[in-house]
């Protein structure tokens, strides 16, 4: 039987509270009670609490010589297979089974948001995006990290490309389609749990920043971490779509016109992580709404929200 977290391992005492139990009890945002547990089982690591903050400050000193670099030899060590291939890896050899899982999970719910997004408004016909039903870390060879970014540009170039030539835009669903939702496990299968599998999520996102910029373009690399602030705009659309603004509150990374530091897209890409997930939940809690007859659709007119 797997251990406790020890944020669950002991009584609460009023004189030394413990953070995370405090974080784990608090239902204030929609977020699937399994994943909570992983994920701050992880953050709660030593891993983290140790070795995040001397890794931090050297990865973003990476990034800066990395991108000078880039400036007078822009495609040396470009190479998306070796980025995957090391990707893979290393998360197989050094990663958390918690940290592994939730970034296979990232996947099949931004695929699921996507296609959610795309059957829900109306009058669009989204050509197929690539697949990214990832069931284990080796398929994360398959340039899947690339293949994430490229299918959030897609949709949003196709989805508005026919609103502007329809002259329309996005409007609350008459009738809600959660098909593409899934409620309940997803098929990843187990994760490497071995004694070497100790780097926690966040720690293992910055470590893996740099790297990806040097084996990546930089014009590839700048937009991997634009697509970082695309959760807003995606967040509106499905609030417009549930015509309910609570998906566009609950955003970290805002103001995709603004393009933002590359320094930082480490911390963003687990913010961004963090707004998949309760995104995802709340279209679960809406299905299940919507299966005991509490959710019969959303109203033909109302204001969109944004």
């Amino acid at each position: 039987m797997k251990k406790q977290p020890k944020f669950l391992d002991g009584a609460h005492d009023p004189r030394d509270p413990n953070p995370w139990m405090a974080v784990w009890l608090d239902r204030s945002i929609p977020i699937d009670d399994t994943v909570k547990r992983a994920w701050l089982e992880d953050s709660s690591s030593a891993s983290r609490q140790f070795l995040l903050p001397v890794v931090r400050p050297l990865a973003r000193a990476a990034i800066v010589l990395i991108q000078l670099v880039k400036i007078f030899l822009p495609k040396t060590l470009t190479s998306s297979r070796v980025l995957h291939w090391l990707l893979s890896e290393s998360l197989k050899t050094f990663v958390t089974p918690n940290a592994n899982w939730l970034i296979l999970r990232h996947f099949h719910l931004g695929a699921e948001i996507l296609a959610f997004l795309g059957r829900n408004i109306q009058g669009v016909t989204i050509p197929p995006l690539e697949n990214m039903r990832m069931r284990n870390l080796e398929d994360l060879k398959e340039d899947a990290f690339l293949r994430h970014d490229l299918n959030v540009f897609n949709f949003l170039i196709y989805l508005n490309q026919q609103l502007r030539d329809q002259g329309r835009d996005i409007v609350p669903a008459a009738q809600l389609d959660f098909s593409d939702v899934t409620d309940g496990d997803l098929p990843i299968e187990p994760m490497p749990d071995r004694w070497c599998n100790k780097v926690d999520l966040q720690t293992a996102i910055e470590l893996y920043t740099p790297v990806y910029q040097l084996f990546l373009t930089d014009n590839d690399f700048w937009r991997a971490t634009h697509s970082l602030q695309l959760d807003e705009t995606i967040a509106i659309y499905a609030a417009r779509v549930l015509n309910d603004p609570l998906p566009a509150m609950l955003v970290n990374n805002r103001h995709p016109m603004i393009p933002l530091s590359t320094l930082r897209s480490g911390a963003r890409l687990v913010l961004h992580g963090l707004s998949v997930e309760m995104l995802h939940a709340y279209l679960v809690l809406k299905k299940r709404e919507q299966a005991r007859g509490a959710l019969a659709g959303a109203p033909p007119a109302a204001p969109a929200v944004g």
